[in-house]
């Protein structure tokens, strides 16, 4: 696998954050190698090597715009084979505190599409690139560099079931690996130091199943999700959306220990207990189509690749090798796809990029909000360890009144998901009279609606799929 001529960068991961970066190498390289352990080509079920392809993955309003920008009509292509599409503030029915907010609208543009379809949708866009290569089903073992360690000339790979190891020569490698990356074990072993890593244990566990809801029975109503956002009182939440092929697909989680069970009643009764019933009622008259499927995550990372003083060249860290959110918070994907903005722009001038500045632009355009959002957000939970700054706690205190003025008004709604959707900066809520009619509107407490029921139509004669009989769950309204 030597490099004969022109230049060539090698990705070593094939799943989204690496399928990104190739798609902007391929812009600046002759030829660009994606290496990955699984097969790829074609495949649109579970990865064996992607554990959370079982898992419920959303692309926040920002990623949708960038993968726009880099997939011309992608967007299109995947509502035409029938992904169900919303608002993200305005079709996307949101509780906070166990009560409703008010939708509002916003121009936020969110997909209901499980994980290994969204990721066949884009490796189809990127195997039609012509310089693309996929090296499938090869482990990567690790790196080869110039005699004083100081550049990274390739990677070294061998395929799965032998024994001989191949090289793979590059102008560019991108470890697009996820959080189990070897870089910073591999910058030990070239005698660099490794990456600050900082770590937040939130001891998350969730479990994703999908759904057919019965016809004559849709507690959707107009909206595409159902959302729960866990708090202090309850550290337990929900997300429950429209996906292809008519199905549904429900995560549902616990942050510090308290995990949801797989069992089906063990689950519905879970459903139960949370602060909002929709959920629990509209899977009352759903029937599953698969298992359950647990997932734990015990700690966010991130790794300060930014504050190294040294790094090797022709070598880059992108995705969740950098940085694991919280996965509650559906950042992971968009920020991917911001990291590879973040590439191409340092390809623009023609010279391989330079590793320390790199990493300076990819902490400040597509890792900092998203890590601060998730940092502020997971301190809100007692239980979580971790330095409460004055700046932490004004956060969450704000943050609460948010939610409480969003119940009353769809503008701060809003506003509230344009942040949350990586569309707008946080300071944009700080605005001398935004803050204020947050403040206003949030005196009084949370309206009288937001608590209030909500109630979904049931057909005549449709039968519930849980619970002794339908005089339990909602009627016609």
């Amino acid at each position: 696998m030597g490099q004969q001529d022109g230049t060539r960068a090698v990705v070593l991961g094939g799943s989204i954050a690496g399928l990104f970066a190739a798609r902007v190498l391929a812009d600046a390289y002759d030829e660009v190698h994606i290496v990955d352990r699984d097969k790829l080509v074609g495949v649109k079920g579970v990865r064996r090597f992607c554990p959370q392809s079982h898992q419920a993955n959303g692309l926040l309003a920002r990623g949708v715009q960038v993968m726009e920008e880099l997939f011309p009509g992608l967007t299109q292509e995947m509502l035409d084979y029938g992904v169900p599409t919303g608002d993200l503030s305005g079709s996307c029915r949101w509780y906070a505190r166990g009560n409703r907010l008010k939708q509002q609208h916003a121009g936020l543009q969110t997909l209901g599409v499980v994980r290994p379809l969204f990721e066949w949708f884009i490796r189809e866009r990127v195997q039609q690139l012509p310089n693309v290569v996929f090296i499938e089903e090869h482990d990567i073992l690790g790196l080869t560099t110039t005699a004083d360690k100081s550049r990274v000339t390739g990677a070294r790979v061998q395929k799965r079931g032998t024994d001989t190891a191949t090289v793979i020569d590059a102008d560019l490698v991108i470890d697009a690996t996820g959080r189990g990356s070897r870089t910073p074990v591999w910058l030990e072993e070239l005698g660099y130091e490794k990456p600050f890593e900082e770590r937040k244990k939130i001891d998350l566990g969730y479990v994703t199943q999908h759904f057919r809801l019965r016809p004559g029975a849709n507690g959707f109503v107009n909206d595409v999700a159902i959302n729960q956002i866990a708090n202090a009182d309850v550290p337990r939440g929900n997300v429950f959306f429209l996906v292809e092929d008519g199905k549904v697909e429900l995560t549902t989680y616990g942050i510090l220990g308290d995990h949801p069970p797989t069992d089906y009643d063990g689950l519905m009764a879970w459903l139960k207990s949370l602060p909002a019933k929709d959920v629990y009622e509209t899977l009352s008259y759903a029937d599953p189509v698969d298992k359950a499927m647990p997932f734990k995550f015990p700690t966010t990372l991130r790794r300060h690749y930014h504050k190294l003083r040294r790094f090797p060249e022709g070598l880059l860290v992108t995705g969740d090798a950098v940085t694991t959110f919280n996965p509650v918070y559906a950042q992971g994907m968009s920020v991917a796809a911001l990291c590879a903005l973040v590439l191409r722009q340092h390809l623009h001038s023609g010279a391989a990029p330079v590793p320390q500045d790199y990493f300076r632009d990819q902490a400040l355009d597509a890792i900092d909000q998203a890590w601060e959002m998730t940092n502020q957000i997971d301190l809100s939970l007692p239980g979580v360890k971790g330095e409460r700054t004055f700046k932490i706690r004004m956060g969450n205190w704000f943050l609460k009144r948010v939610q409480i003025a969003a119940t009353r008004d769809a503008d701060i709604t809003a506003a509230y998901f344009k942040v949350a959707g990586l569309i707008e900066k946080p300071e944009s809520m700080m605005k001398p009279g935004f803050a204020l009619k947050v403040l206003w509107k949030s005196l009084f407490g949370p309206s009288k609606e937001s608590r209030e029921p909500f109630v979904f139509e049931v057909a005549p004669g449709v039968q519930p799929a849980y619970g002794e009989s339908a005089e339990q769950l909602p009627k016609a309204a």
